[in-house]
C-alpha cells in the first residue's frame, strides 16, 4: 500500500470526521486495500460536466466532506469577489441516492457563511437550475447530479451568475480556494433563516420561456403522436406540462419508467445514448403507432429522439443527427422571421459532426466550435453578447440548447423543438426523418460512430494515459488505407499539415484531445472522458447522397467504413 494513501486515509479515522465515516475508513484499512486505494489515491476534480464520483468515504468519493469542502471554498470565493450585500446561490438536485440530503448539506454550508440559498423543494431538471440563476439573480448555482452515470455515482456542478458552468480561469480560481480549505474549517451549522425554498413559481417561469423558445408556427400540434420516457429521472416534473402548454395533445408516457428511481431499475444504464434504454419505449411505440419517441437522462439535460423511417420502422437518431436537424430548422425559422443579417452564430464542438459547418455556411451563419461540454458553448455566448445573436447549439452526446435563456443543454426545450419539427414536417406531407435525408442530399451524408472503453481505478487511469501518449508520439499514418493529412493536438494547441509540414495554432483552450483527418475526408478523434473512467473514440465519415431513395445503400457503405476505421485501432 502506498504510504501517502495510507496516511491520508488514517486522517479520516480521526476528528473532524463523524463516527460513521471513521468506521467506514477503518474497515477499508483493515479489510479492503484495493477499495481504500481507489477511495484515496486522488481528489475528485472538475471535468467537462463538473465533479462526479462514487458515493462513499474518501477524497476520491462523493460524501459530506468532499461536498462540504467544495462548498466552503466556493463560499469563500463568492464572499471574496462579490460586492453584493445579499449574496445568494440557487441549488437543485436530481433523483439519485442522497441527492436531496446533499443539496440540503450544501445549503447549510452556504448559509453558515452568510450566503442565501434558494433551494428547490423537490428534484428538478438541471436546465431549470441554469434558468433559475439568471431569473433569481443569484451569484452562482449548484446542482447535485451525476447525469447518466450508474446508480452508485453522484456529482456536483457549479454555475456562475450568467447561468453557465464555470470555465477557465474562474474554475481554477475556485479550485484554488477549495484547496485552501481544511476539513475542520468547513462550516456545517446552517442559518435556516437564509434558506428559501423554491418550486412552482420558478417552474411556471421556466415553462413559459421554454415553450416560447421551443415552438414556432406549426399549424396543428395535435397531428403527431409522441411517446415520452423520463428513464426514471427528473424530466417527469416538467416535460408533460411543457407539451400540454405547447399544444402537443397526443402525448403518451412510458409508465414503467415514469416513477423516479435512483436504481434506474428498468435499464442497464439510464443513458439515452444507449439503444438498450429504448427497449420498452420501442415496443410501446409500435403498440400505439407513435410518430416520435423522446427520452431524457436522469437530470434531463440530454435528449434522445427516435422517429419513423419511410418503411415504418422506428429509428434511433444519434446526437449529431438530432443536432443537425435542430440547427437547420432554427436557422430556417430565423430566416423566415427576417432575423438573419449575418450577425448570428450556432455552437458546436470539436468531436461533433462537421456537417454543422455546411449547414451554417448555406445561410451565412457562423459556426463556432469549442471543446466538448456545454460550458464552452455558454462561454461563446458570453463572449459574443452585444455583438452576435446565438441561435442554438449542440454536441454529439445528445445535448442541445435552444437560444440563450438557459446556458446549458436543455432536454425540455429541445424536446419541444423536436416535436415542433416533426409536427411541421407531417403537416407538409413529410416526416422528421425525410427532412434529415433532405439535409444529407444537400450537404452530404455524414455518419458517425463512437467507441467508449471503460478503464476503472488507478490502473485504468494509467492505461488511458499511456494510450493517449502512444497516439500522440506515434501517430497513425493512415486509416482504412487513406493517408492522414492533418493532426490536431489540443493538448499542445498545434495543428499539423502532414503533407507540407506546416503548423498552425488551434484557437481553443488546451485539452487532452487528438483528432486525425484523412485524405478521403474521414475524421477520427480520441479523448479521455472528463466525467467517467473512459477513453472515447469518435469516427465521422461522409459521402454524397444523390437520391433520397438510395439512403440505405449509402448508409451501409458508411457504416462499413466506420467498422474498418475501428479495426485499424483494434477497437
Amino acid at each position: 500500500m502506498n504510504t501517502d494513501i495510507l496516511q491520508k486515509a488514517k486522517a479520516w479515522t480521526l476528528a473532524p470526521f463523524d463516527e460513521s465515516t471513521r468506521k467506514e475508513v477503518a474497515d477499508m484499512i483493515a479489510n479492503d486495500p484495493k477499495k481504500l486505494e481507489d477511495s484515496f489515491y486522488k481528489n475528485l476534480e472538475f471535468g467537462t460536466g463538473g465533479m462526479r464520483g462514487i458515493m462513499g468515504a474518501g477524497t476520491n468519493r462523493i460524501n459530506k466532506y468532499t461536498l462540504g469542502r467544495n462548498t466552503q471554498g466556493l463560499a469563500n470565493y463568492i464572499n471574496k469577489v462579490s460586492d453584493k450585500k445579499d449574496k445568494s446561490v440557487a441549488i437543485n438536485y436530481d433523483v439519485r441516492h442522497n441527492s436531496k440530503e446533499f443539496a440540503k448539506l450544501v445549503a447549510d454550508v452556504l448559509t453558515a457563511n452568510g450566503i442565501r440559498a434558494y433551494l428547490f423543494s423537490e428534484f428538478r431538471p438541471t436546465p431549470e437550475l441554469s434558468f433559475a440563476v439568471r431569473h433569481l439573480g443569484t451569484d452562482a448555482g449548484i446542482v447535485l447530479t451525476a447525469s447518466h452515470n450508474p446508480p452508485e455515482y453522484n456529482g456536483y456542478k457549479v454555475y456562475w451568475n450568467d447561468g453557465a458552468q464555470i470555465v477557465p480561469p474562474q474554475d481554477q480560481e475556485i479550485v484554488d480556494e477549495i484547496n485552501k480549505v481544511q476539513f475542520d474549517e468547513i462550516k456545517f451549522t446552517p442559518n435556516e433563516e437564509l434558506i428559501t425554498y423554491v418550486g412552482k413559481e420558478l417552474d411556471d417561469a421556466f415553462l413559459k420561456a421554454s415553450v416560447a423558445h421551443g415552438t414556432f408556427d406549426a399549424p396543428n400540434r395535435s397531428n403527431i403522436k409522441i411517446l415520452f420516457t423520463s428513464l426514471h429521472g427528473t424530466s417527469i416534473k416538467l416535460m408533460p406540462e411543457a407539451m400540454k402548454r405547447a399544444g402537443f395533445s397526443d402525448f403518451h408516457i412510458v409508465e414503467e419508467q415514469m416513477q423516479p428511481d435512483p436504481e434506474f431499475s428498468t435499464v442497464k444504464s439510464p443513458n439515452p445514448e444507449e439503444p438498450e434504454a429504448f427497449t420498452i419505449a420501442l415496443k410501446k411505440a409500435d403498440e400505439i403507432d407513435a410518430d416520435l419517441i423522446l427520452a431524457t437522462d436522469p437530470d434531463s439535460d440530454r435528449i434522445a429522439v427516435a422517429v419513423r423511417e419511410p418503411d415504418g420502422n422506428m429509428r434511433l437518431l444519434n446526437g449529431n443527427q438530432t443536432m443537425a436537424m435542430m440547427d437547420a430548422f432554427l436557422i430556417k425559422k430565423w430566416k423566415e422571421q427576417g432575423k438573419l443579417d449575418g450577425n448570428e452564430f450556432i455552437g458546436s464542438t470539436i468531436v461533433s459532426t462537421d456537417m454543422i459547418k455546411k449547414i451554417g455556411a448555406a445561410d451565412n451563419v457562423e459556426v463556432k466550435v469549442g471543446l466538448t461540454g456545454f460550458k464552452w458553448i455558454a462561454k461563446m455566448i458570453r463572449e459574443a453578447e452585444g455583438k452576435q445573436d446565438f441561435i442554438g447549439g449542440g454536441e454529439e452526446s445528445f445535448g442541445y440548447m435552444v437560444g440563450d435563456f438557459v446556458r446549458d443543454k436543455d432536454a425540455i426545450t429541445s424536446g419541444l423543438l423536436a416535436a415542433e419539427i416533426a409536427s411541421e414536417a407531417k403537416s407538409n406531407n413529410s416526416s422528421f426523418f425525410e427532412e434529415l435525408l433532405k439535409l444529407y442530399q444537400q450537404h452530404g451524408f455524414y455518419k458517425e460512430g463512437l467507441v467508449s472503453l471503460v478503464k476503472k481505478g488507478i490502473e485504468g487511469q494509467e492505461i488511458i494515459t499511456k494510450m493517449m501518449h502512444d497516439f500522440r508520439n506515434n501517430p497513425p499514418k493512415s486509416f482504412d488505407s487513406s493517408p492522414v493529412v492533418r493532426i490536431e493536438d489540443y493538448k499542445t494547441s498545434i495543428a499539423k499539415n502532414i503533407k507540407d509540414g506546416t503548423e498552425e495554432t488551434l484557437q481553443v483552450e488546451p485539452s487532452n484531445v487528438l483528432i486525425f483527418y484523412t485524405e478521403d475526408g474521414s475524421k477520427i478523434a480520441m479523448r479521455p472522458s472528463g466525467t467517467e473512467p473512459k477513453i472515447k473514440f469518435y469516427f465521422s465519415v461522409h459521402q454524397p447522397l444523390d437520391d433520397i431513395k438510395n439512403y440505405k445503400e449509402v448508409e451501409k457503405a458508411l457504416d462499413a467504413k466506420i467498422e474498418r476505421l475501428k479495426k485499424d485501432l483494434s477497437l
